[in-house]
């Protein structure tokens, strides 16, 4: 009978942070012929893990914040940057992102996110949209890239960010892109900022409670 493979301690932060790092160069090569950066441009990358999006973003001329709470793959990816000599490029910042304070100057979100925490960096996102990006690509489970695509929004959450964000299905990524490999397959979702807000920002903070009363099904997700 052979023996398992020890788990590391990089392999327990990976497992209860719900890291599914990003490994498949044609998803990156895909997702930069689609991207309309432009030179310069403030990317905020959440999850970077080791850089798989990261440096190419930077090579391609953006601007890159990468926040990364795994202090240990933030160091690689430190490291990772010098190499590259992308360091006028890439900002490195070990913090959980739920915790961060987002750019005052425009920017926007191109990111792997955490499928364990794919909801609450969703919401320290969008639910203030004064606070915002102007636009955000991010691969997530393809489940939820498809309920959060949906029209009309399939759940509360949903509604109460549907009049200052459009949410657009992308390409399907397969499960195999990911190390370690998760159960199920990825997507990406596109999310824009609406020219023409259906409200005004001041009611973003209370919308979700004013619907729920009507809200039917009553879930909240």
């Amino acid at each position: 009978m052979s023996a398992r493979r020890r788990r590391t301690s990089r392999d327990e932060r990976r497992r209860s942070h719900s890291q599914n790092l990003l490994v498949d160069e044609r998803v990156v090569d895909r997702l930069l012929a689609r991207a309309e950066l432009t030179r310069d441009e403030h990317v905020v990358e959440i999850g970077p893990g080791r850089g798989a999006l990261t440096l190419p973003l930077a090579g391609a001329g953006a601007r890159v914040l990468a926040v990364e709470r795994d202090p240990g793959l933030a160091d690689e990816l430190r490291a990772s940057v010098r190499r590259a000599r992308l360091e006028s490029r890439v900002r490195v910042l070990t913090l959980d992102a739920r915790r961060l304070r987002w750019p005052g100057e425009p920017y926007r979100v191109i990111a792997n996110l955490s499928f364990g925490a794919t909801t609450a960096l969703l919401a320290h996102m969008l639910d203030d949209p004064a606070q915002g990006p102007r636009r955000a690509d991010v691969l997530v489970q393809r489940v939820v890239a498809i309920k959060r695509s949906s029209q009309p929004p399939t759940s509360l959450r949903s509604a109460a960010w549907a009049p200052w964000w459009e949410m657009t299905l992308g390409d399907p990524v397969p499960r195999s892109a990911f190390r370690p490999v998760p159960g199920i397959d990825a997507a990406w979702l596109h999310i824009t900022r609406r020219d023409s807000p259906v409200l005004p920002e001041w009611l973003a903070p209370s919308l979700r409670g004013l619907l729920r009363p009507g809200w039917d099904p009553p879930t909240d997700g």
